[in-house]
């Protein structure tokens, strides 16, 4: 048993380097763009470990709130470099339910800064938790819109020192095995995964207790079994298609005192 439990817990953290970005997001441990968990697995971006499966709820936001269309401005991401507050927080309204995330800059300013214009100009509305890995993570973070998954798909940025844990509800980025390659997906722990921190997954932001029940409820049947790549290249389209009951983003907005407060750099 322990050898079996030793082998799952390797495949996890493994997919949470490869999985990542459509091709280096996993989630093995760390999940982003695929969370990863201790050994590469393949989330994409680094894919945290699996939590229990969480029983299905029914949506709480009406699907009116769901954008159809994207922000021109994220075809151009080398334009997108406001700094962010120094707190800010972000509600996400999901097929499951509403959660809040807060982010403090300080954990980690240069993922905090990347995620805040992200979110300003809505990359992640209509957008699937592709990546739902019970006892580990749930990952998200490629667009629904080819076009702009294609411009995001190499905008990295740098690594920087992980100063806070990966506990149950921390957000952090996946990536590939290697440096520098945090870009747009992102993967939420479902327990502590402290062995990610060792790995470079650097969390920078932190959803509350009751947010996380709404976490708990994503579906989870079809684990790290989506095709990134293929998320990438025909988006929304071939994850309804394919994997009909996985969750999704309507909206992911600034909200609060953050939520015009960004500075140019």
């Amino acid at each position: 048993m322990k050898r079996v439990k030793w082998f799952v817990g390797a495949v996890a953290i493994g997919m949470l380097f490869f999985g990542c970005k459509a091709k280096e997001q996993t989630a093995e441990a760390p999940p982003p763009e695929k969370p990863k968990a201790e050994a590469p697995a393949e989330p994409k971006a680094e894919t945290p470990a699996p939590a229990p499966t969480p029983p299905e709820a029914t949506a709480s936001a009406p699907a009116e709130t769901t954008r159809s269309s994207y922000d021109r401005a994220l075809l151009r991401p080398a334009l997108l470099k406001e700094e962010a507050p120094e707190t800010f927080r972000v509600k996400f309204v999901t097929t499951r339910g509403d959660f809040v995330v807060t982010v403090t800059r300080a954990w980690a300013p240069i993922g905090a800064d990347r995620f805040y214009n992200l979110v300003k100009h809505h990359f992640y509305d209509n957008a699937s938790f592709f990546r739902v890995v019970p006892g580990f993570v749930v990952q998200f973070g490629i667009s629904a819109y080819p076009l702009v998954a294609a411009v995001w798909q190499n905008a990295n940025i740098k690594d920087e020192p992980v100063t806070q844990s990966n506990k149950r509800g921390y957000l952090t980025y996946a990536k590939t095995s290697l440096p520098n390659t945090r870009s747009t997906q992102i993967f939420i722990n479902l327990v502590d995964n402290a062995r990610l921190d060792q790995m470079g997954f650097s969390p920078f932001g932190v959803i509350d207790a009751q947010g996380m029940k709404v976490v708990d409820f994503f579906y989870d049947q079809y684990g790290d079994s989506a095709d990134q790549e293929l998320i990438a290249k025909e988006g929304k389209a071939y994850l309804e298609k394919n994997w009909p009951k996985l969750d999704s983003i309507k909206t992911a907005t600034l909200i609060g005192p953050g939520a015009a407060a960004g500075k140019p750099q």
